[in-house]
């Protein structure tokens, strides 16, 4: 399996392994790596993940990715990272609530979905490294709004010949993200926060990567650029894993029997996640519709119903910070399939130089063919977080309450069966949720962690639990265009 960008127009001018591109991230010519082709996964081979453990169906969905990988080296890789002792049992366990099925990514040692890709990432690239041959050692730049940045950091931690840098939205992450952050623990992590948004600190890391000067001042001192983002290959992969992981979970259960179209609705910002529904579907997975759910900054909503991505409009900061995104870098991936590489290359050009750009109708007709987009107000998130607590007894963060409201939305019109996806902790945003039960919000974070055990008697996660006392040794802020200068 090769990998190409999606803004090369000659094929045959590429041909990355896996181990290539999960080393460098990002391609030369600053679009994203792609895959030459889809494998398929037919009704045998869905059946006989059936009875498989989950690192055992990581390890064979990521062997007809990464093949210049060992099924060994994955299977070893899968087990280390989803193992029990780091997410205190199954490691994408699925909830009945009401009708639909909430498959929980937040069991890890962060308390976010992003767990499910960044324990298992810091294994593939430490091997890319031998297999590619490279003497250097890898420089990661992380962008986060929030869940990735731990993530990568908790990954990352005293990995050999790995180094970490994570910016992060001084204003734009929860009190409790910023202390998961800046108390990390590890001698090769480095974190800093910047005065702007996500867009400014995803566009600073973009640039740094596209910077000569940087990349030969790293060179001389023994390093390479990589990243941890989604836009990463290496960290996009092994989300598929628990969409296909999914489907089998709900065949065992007699939920659902094999052939049966099921939605999926993911809370999206950076369009990593959902991206990866899509991979599954077109890989043969019977999924149906992919809703997208979109917070305040309804960007991806507009494009989907419009066929216009316009960033030129207010950014908001809500109660979901990991979707105020208004730069959707994995949606590049979903261009590159849908319109090719000509095409692609233009519209990610009139983004940088003019903010936006559109779609023929035609073109956004084959798009709506996989997607549908509905958002959801600050209200309304709210409303469905007491809504499923007080019918259900089941409290959910406010990202997946943005899913489960466009869930609810869509099945208006829908017969399918719908899974919906948990990507957070309701703990990692206590006040939130305490404010959508009707509660009055303790001026502290952790009181207020405290005070929704008292309310719900609900599990706090450990992580979370000793975070009150951890120690801060991270405390630098800058502006963007000091990024670079950091390093």
């Amino acid at each position: 399996m090769n990998y190409i960008s999606t803004r090369k127009l000659n094929k045959d001018a590429e041909g990355n392994t896996s181990a290539f591109v999960i080393k460098n991230g990002l391609a030369p010519d600053g679009g994203l790596y792609v895959p030459e082709s889809l494998p398929a996964l037919d009704q045998a081979t869905i059946e006989s993940l059936i009875g498989m453990t989950y690192p055992e169906r990581a390890a064979y969905i990521l062997s007809l990715f990464l093949t210049d990988y060992t099924k060994e080296e994955l299977l070893n890789a899968a087990e280390a990272a989803y193992s029990k002792e780091k997410f205190g049992g199954p490691a994408a366990p699925i909830a009945k609530v009401g009708g639909d099925y909430f498959l929980e990514l937040w069991h890890g040692p962060t308390s976010a979905f992003k767990d499910m890709a960044l324990q298992i990432m810091p294994r593939l690239l430490s091997l890319s490294l031998g297999k590619t041959g490279e003497s250097r050692d890898a420089y990661i730049l992380v962008a986060t709004s929030g869940d990735t940045g731990k993530a990568a950091l908790e990954g990352y931690c005293d990995i050999d010949r790995v180094k970490i840098k994570v910016f992060y939205p001084v204003n734009g992450v929860s009190n409790i993200q910023k202390k998961q952050m800046a108390s990390q623990k590890g001698n090769n992590v480095d974190v800093v926060s910047i005065n702007g948004n996500f867009d400014d600190a995803q566009s600073g890391v973009k640039a740094i990567f596209a910077n000569d000067s940087a990349k030969e001042l790293l060179d001389k001192n023994g390093y390479f650029f990589s990243s941890a983002n989604s836009i990463n290959w290496g960290r996009l992969a092994p989300q598929i894993v628990y969409y296909v992981s999914a489907y089998c979970d709900l065949i065992a259960e007699g939920e659902i029997k094999y052939g049966e179209l099921l939605d999926v609705t993911v809370p999206t910002g950076n369009f990593g996640n959902i991206f990866a529904s899509f991979l599954a579907k077109k890989m043969g997975v019977p999924l149906g519709k992919l809703v997208c759910a979109s917070n305040k900054n309804d960007i991806l909503t507009d494009f989907i119903n419009k066929g216009v991505y316009d960033k030129r409009r207010e950014f908001f900061t809500t109660t979901s910070p990991s979707m105020d995104i208004l730069i959707s870098s994995n949606l590049e991936r979903l261009l590159w399939f849908a319109v090719g590489p000509e095409s692609t290359k233009d519209c990610m050009e009139k983004l940088a130089s003019e903010g936006i750009y559109s779609l023929s109708n035609e073109d956004m007709e084959k798009i709506r063919e996989d997607f549908a987009g509905y958002a959801c107000s600050e209200e309304k998130t709210k409303e469905t977080i007491s809504n499923l607590f007080k019918e259900f007894g089941y409290l959910c963060d406010t990202h997946t309450a943005v899913a489960a409201y466009a869930a609810s939305e869509y099945k208006k019109g829908s017969g399918n069966k719908m899974l919906v996806v948990s990507t957070a902790s309701p703990y990692k945003f206590a006040p939130a949720v305490l404010s959508s039960l009707g509660e009055e919000v303790p001026g502290d974070d952790f009181d207020a962690l405290d005070k929704l055990f008292a309310v719900t008697k609900t599990a706090i996660p450990a992580n979370l639990a000793n975070l009150r006392n951890a120690e801060v040794r991270f405390t630098k802020v800058i502006e963007p265009s000091e990024m670079i200068n950091s390093l």
